[in-house]
């Protein structure tokens, strides 16, 4: 394998929308169709694009604004 050298980034602050869901969910992304559990999050990217976002990953990635 190849040696790279990297570098470290940060990524820029973008706010997104989402909303918590109650109940489990079904979404068309830009993937495919893809599912969300109950807690998860529905997110609106900066194109209008719709994910799920597992609770997890949302509570270490995400801040709300005030």
């Amino acid at each position: 394998m190849p040696e790279f050298e990297f570098q470290l980034v940060t990524k820029k602050p973008i706010a997104v929308r989402c909303c918590r869901m109650a109940e489990a969910f079904e979404v068309e992304t830009l993937e495919g169709l893809m599912k969300g559990r109950a807690g998860d999050y529905l997110m609106i990217g900066i194109n209008g694009e719709m994910y799920p976002c597992a609770k997890e990953v949302f509570e270490q990635t995400y801040i709300a604004e005030a």
